[in-house]
């Protein structure tokens, strides 16, 4: 199996892997890196500024979402088109790039397997439904289609060195993550409010509208927001973390931050919808819950969960070695089901 020849195609909205947000390229990073050590032979195609141990292949130097002189959809198909173009190289391309790359898959040889990181509309259903023969695989059992030919669940992994544990936390409440919506930032500015407890917001504002409207006029010295954070930041944030605050107003699809703040040893408060339960582990690692008032409550039982439980939970289903584990053995039923064809 280490002979095998894989080729890990992640986004270039940002760098492989990002400096502040781009979970998509975090995986795809964590994939290349993890299968690397193992001693698989690995392209990554990313953007040109990426880092890795794996051999890096661009055609694209910067992320789109940080150099505006760029047009995405110029980067994207330049970037997709040249995996493709190389696949014979490859005994499996394994893509992180959502529907786009589809479209190719049936004009090589090579085997594809996609990572579905969340279905964003649906619009973009029909392309799904037209190569819903591929091989997929899922983040969580939560974030699936009907019909699709999905070979396994692999949840997504971290680097767990890279987030210590923090063994007593602060007093602040956080939020981590899009200023979006569907992310329940003015759910946890309520919760934060009805507590008595201070907030700090940290994230790309990726709806302008909605960060003026429900945000920002409810920053104060006690609610704070504070940017985009890298992983120093997230690491100060968790050492001042009583609790992650995660109240999304839609299914999550994974969440990597409520990996990411467990790992560290922060409770995590999130809304029961999609894959939180899959994630958290409720009155364990944090509690679940369907309302703000339930938020309100649930930060009153803090007491009750271990910080030292919550990390080991993530390090024995959220880590990369398990995600690369799982990976491997879903490429061997790739394998497997291409040698009876």
């Amino acid at each position: 199996m280490s002979a095998k020849r894989v080729a890990v195609l992640s986004p270039v909205a940002w760098r492989t892997p990002p400096r502040q947000y781009g979970a998509w390229e975090t995986v795809a990073s964590n994939i290349a890196e993890g299968l690397a050590a193992r001693g698989w032979d690995v392209t990554l195609f990313a953007t040109r500024d990426s880092v890795t141990r794996a051999h890096l292949h661009a055609v694209v130097d910067r992320g789109y979402e940080e150099d505006p002189a760029i047009d995405p959809k110029v980067a994207e198909y330049l970037h997709i088109s040249e995996a493709f173009e190389h696949a014979a190289e490859f005994d499996l391309i394994h893509s992180h790039y959502d529907f786009m790359a589809l479209a190719y898959t049936r004009l090589v040889k090579t085997p594809v397997l996609t990572t579905i990181h969340g279905f964003s509309s649906a619009k973009i259903m029909p392309v799904y439904e037209k190569y819903r023969d591929g091989y997929f695989v899922s983040i969580s059992n939560s974030d699936r289609a009907p019909g699709l030919n999905y070979l396994a669940t692999v949840y997504n992994g971290i680097d767990l060195s890279l987030y210590p544990i923090q063994e007593r936390g602060g007093d602040h409440l956080v939020f981590l993550g899009r200023i979006h919506p569907d992310k329940g930032v003015h759910l946890a500015i309520e919760a934060a409010r009805l507590s008595g407890l201070p907030l700090l917001i940290a994230g790309i504002i990726q709806d302008q509208t909605y960060f003026r409207e429900q945000v920002e006029p409810h920053l104060d010295q006690t609610i704070r927001y504070i940017g985009p954070v890298d992983v120093p930041g997230k690491n100060e944030l968790f050492a001042q973390a009583r609790a992650l605050l995660h109240l999304n107003t839609i299914p999550e699809r994974f969440g990597l931050v409520l990996a990411e703040a467990n790992a560290a040893g922060v409770p995590v408060i999130a809304m029961d919808l999609g894959s939180c339960s899959e994630v958290i582990e409720d009155r364990q690692t944090g509690f679940l819950v369907n309302t703000v008032g339930e938020a309100v409550r649930a930060l009153e039982r803090l007491g009750e969960i271990n910080r030292n439980a919550c990390r080991r939970r993530v390090q024995e289903r959220f880590s990369i070695e398990t995600m690369v584990a799982g990976y491997e053995q879903v490429y061997r039923t790739v394998f497997e089901l291409e040698g009876k064809r």
